[in-house]
């Protein structure tokens, strides 16, 4: 007779022994290194260590997907579009921003399939080595005076390899944090994911805005591809990390409860489930997240090529950035903390309707011409309003779905939401101003975000409250009908 313990407390359990000839088979292990803590101090410990990961992965995949953007509104439209006029120059470059986030729900599916089936970590492994090899292409391009049209077609597929390795980044990294978290903590631990974004932004407008300071001759022959071949040292730091994580013990649970009622031959695969299942959920996931990630795209590209049209020298409004952006870090988590206790709905529709009564203002700031002014409106915009619908953005998107589709569920809600939101919006915005006579005409802008965020609003305001639902496996059976629940 063989004595085991329960796993809740001391109590012993007698078994009877195996009649005679009976045998036992045994699984290998699915993911057998490395394992998760048993014991709640191994596991906190563990969980912070999730955190950075999320954290420190997530700012490296975005210093190269938004360095890209400065490039944009600074570089591109001067070396890779020199047919056109200056105008329709930055037109052409916000276009090829465009198509990065085109692909990005590519990256989702891709990505969120193989991270649903195979495991997280081993996905954000994969996209943080794409992004940096397609990063460090960039840098080598030749321009468009050295190979004529086939500089922007080089640029356009390197930018659309960001878009599908970023794509695949935000939901691994998001899930990873969210699924390592304790009760009430899930919006905070999740929200690292997207602090990952400024980060990236600080490091990328940092680096790139050091740069820029040399003279214009020097910084479009050389200076500006530094940035992006400082990407291989990055990818380096971030494997370092990445590699020493555990995978998610929900998924793992997941998987193991998959294997003994026999039926991982039999699943259909993630897209279909949740396309199947979740149809309402994806629609409000994007449509809930627009108006952060309208904001977001703004602030990081149109507002730099527009305040250097009101007057600004390139290198005060890169600074303003920075300024916001190292401050945004800070109060991502905050927003996330606050929804983690009064609720997701409540904090995301104050930012939104905040944002929209901040339409001109945040317009009216830069155009004062005032260097105070112009960093109060990127503090306004980012740290503050765009930060209360980002923070807890990740959690709201990922408690939609069910464990067993949630990577490739979360990652197709919030992957649309930036192709329809930040993917677009520079362009948008550009051709409304160029429609509007140019100069500070940016009523037409202040109502395209006031727009945006009446529909985001509304879109979350047809959620339901998820703080507070369980994610786990334990919660699966009453099936995905009990997630397709967290929508009205």
């Amino acid at each position: 007779m063989r004595i085991a313990h329960h796993a809740g407390g001391g109590q012993a359990i007698r078994h009877r022994p195996r009649p005679p000839g009976a045998f036992i088979i045994r699984r290998a292990p699915t993911h057998p290194e490395p394992q998760m803590p048993t014991n709640d101090a191994a596991r906190r410990t563990e969980s912070r260590r999730i955190a950075l990961s999320s954290f420190v992965g997530s700012a490296i995949e975005f210093y190269d997907f938004l360095l890209y953007g400065a490039a944009a509104a600074l570089v591109f439209n001067k070396l890779f579009f020199t047919d056109l006029s200056a105008l329709a120059g930055t037109i052409a470059a916000f276009g090829t921003l465009a198509v990065g986030y085109v692909a990005r729900p590519l990256g989702g599916i891709v990505f969120g399939h193989f991270g649903d089936r195979v495991g997280r970590k081993s996905m954000l492994v994969m996209t943080m080595t794409i992004m940096a090899i397609a990063s460090f292409v960039i840098g080598l391009l030749p321009t468009y005076d050295v190979i004529g049209i086939w500089a922007p077609v080089l640029l356009i597929a390197c930018r659309v390899v960001q878009g599908v390795a970023v794509g695949g980044e935000w939901g691994g990294a998001a899930l990873m944090a969210m699924e390592h978290a304790s009760e009430g903590r899930r919006g905070l631990m999740a929200s690292f994911a997207n602090m990952g974004g400024p980060a990236g932004a600080v490091l990328a407008t940092a680096v790139f805005g050091g740069f820029s300071a040399l003279p214009e001759d020097q910084f479009l022959s050389w200076g500006w591809r530094v940035p992006f071949l400082l990407s291989l040292g990055l990818m380096a730091i971030g494997l370092f990390i990445r590699l020493k994580v555990t995978e998610s013990p929900i998924f793992v649970a997941a998987q193991q409860r998959a294997a003994q009622e026999q039926k991982a031959a039999k699943r259909e695969a993630p897209l279909v489930t949740v396309l199947r299942r979740y149809p309402k959920n994806i629609v409000l996931s994007c449509l809930s997240g627009c108006a952060a990630l309208v904001i977001q795209s703004l602030l990081a590209t149109f507002m730099l090529t527009y305040a250097t049209g009101v007057g600004f020298e390139r290198s005060t409004v890169l600074w303003a950035q920075v300024a916001s952006s190292v401050l945004h870090i800070f109060t991502i988590p905050a927003f996330a903390m606050l929804s983690d206790r009064i609720g997701r709905r409540p904090v995301m529709i104050a930012g939104a309707l905040a944002t929209a009564a901040c339409a001109y203002p945040l317009f009216a700031l830069v155009n004062s011409g005032s260097t105070t002014l112009l960093f109060a409106a990127y503090i306004l915009g980012n740290p503050i309003l765009q930060a209360s619908m980002y923070g807890p953005m990740a959690a709201f998107v990922s408690e939609m779905f069910g464990t067993r589709a949630r990577y490739t569920g979360a990652s197709l809600g919030y992957q649309l939401a930036t192709t329809l939101g930040a993917g677009t919006a520079p362009l948008i915005a550009s051709s409304l101003l160029a429609a509007s006579g140019g100069g500070t005409n940016s009523g037409t802008v202040s109502l395209y975000i006031i727009g945006v965020c009446l529909v985001s609003s509304a879109a979350i305001a047809l959620t339901r409250e998820s703080h507070r639902a369980d994610i786990g496996e334990s919660a699966e059976p009453r099936g995905e009908r009990a997630n397709e629940a967290a929508t009205a």
